[in-house]
């Protein structure tokens, strides 16, 4: 009897935080990409010598806290999947949404900034701002793509959140 109350007591909270988390991370990121970015963008960043260091420097700051997020998410929900009567189809398939978004927070974290930001940096301050690299182009079209999924997932994982609460 005791195991049930404390089971009932845990589930609210956590899936509190995980809905919390998540809505967080998909406003924090809509800023970043339709704010930030397009403001950098058109204030004439991108022509300048230091863009690719400003950007990694705020990108390195979003790509850690998007860790966070995404860590937290992924205890959340594995702690809702121990306690919840959800199907057994909609536990694999949030914990699966979870798994992805840690996989691209990683990918943005690790593989996908430091790489851009290294094709953008200008090593020589002597020669004027060459043009982007061809490689930029198709990293910024990876960037867009893994953003697009990372919302869709996001958005997916906090409707199936939002419903299971009631």
């Amino acid at each position: 009897m005791i195991a049930v109350s404390i089971a009932q007591f845990k589930r609210p909270k956590w899936q509190a935080i995980a809905i919390f988390t998540l809505a967080f991370w998909l406003s924090s990121s809509l800023i970043l990409d339709l704010v930030i970015m397009p403001g950098m963008y058109a204030a004439g960043m991108m022509n300048q010598s230091g863009f690719a260091s400003a950007g990694y420097s705020i990108f390195w700051v979003f790509n850690r806290i998007e860790l966070l997020c995404a860590a937290l998410v992924l205890t959340g929900v594995l702690v809702l999947h121990n306690i919840q009567t959800q199907s057994s189809r909609d536990r694999r398939l949030t914990i699966l949404l979870s798994a992805v978004l840690l996989a691209i927070a990683l990918a943005y974290t690790y593989a996908l900034a430091p790489t851009m930001s290294t094709l953008g940096l200008q090593l020589n301050l002597f020669e004027p701002v060459a043009a982007i690299p061809a490689a930029m182009n198709q990293m910024h079209w990876g960037y867009w793509i893994l953003e697009l999924t990372k919302l869709a997932a996001a958005g997916t994982l906090l409707t199936s959140l939002y419903r299971s609460q009631a």
